[in-house]
């Protein structure tokens, strides 16, 4: 039984990691992360796979948490579908590692390995592997010069850089108030 246990608990906590070399953000203020940001570019997931105009929305919960609301336009049905999950930090909360979940007990990484300290205009993302990467913004675009920059710095990191995604906000653009 203890063997079962220390293997679910590894399991468990293997999938809220972070990539061996990679540190995340020092000195991250959760308030200023919170609201909106859109999707620039991703590594594929089947969890996006067939969506556009994606983006996220961080809030407060009341148990100390963060509420994540992920959406993004469905390009067979034409609608706009959401999913919402919470997150809490891993440690303390001045670090950006947190642990997110959509689905029920089952938490994924969430690691801040780059951000813009200044404004919190843009951020850099990965899991627990390098399977999973990021790249969001405040606004639907983010100017060239960051984007490759920040992509230069992903493939030094080690990421598949070559197999990036990169998102259609026209949706987001278009259906702005």
């Amino acid at each position: 039984m203890k063997a079962l246990f220390f293997s679910l608990f590894f399991i468990l906590t293997a999938c809220t990691g972070i990539p061996k070399g990679i540190k995340p953000v020092e000195q991250f203020e959760v308030n200023r992360y919170l609201g909106k940001w859109y999707e620039i570019a991703r590594l594929d997931h089947r969890f996006e796979r067939g969506l556009t105009a994606i983006n996220a929305d961080y809030s407060l919960r009341a148990d100390g948490g963060l509420k994540v609301l992920n959406s993004g336009y469905n390009i067979e049905t034409g609608e706009r579908e959401q999913t919402e999950g919470k997150a809490y930090f891993l440690g303390e909360p001045d670090i950006g590692s947190l642990k997110v979940s959509f689905f029920g007990p089952f938490y994924g990484g969430y690691h801040i390995i780059e951000l813009d300290k200044k404004a919190y205009q843009y951020a850099m993302i990965t899991g627990p592997d390098l399977d999973y990467f990021w790249i969001l913004a405040r606004t639907p675009t983010l100017d060239q010069a960051i984007l490759q920059r920040l992509i230069a710095r992903a493939k030094t990191l080690g990421f598949a850089v070559d197999k990036l995604i990169f998102t259609d906000q026209a949706q987001n653009t278009s259906s702005k108030p």
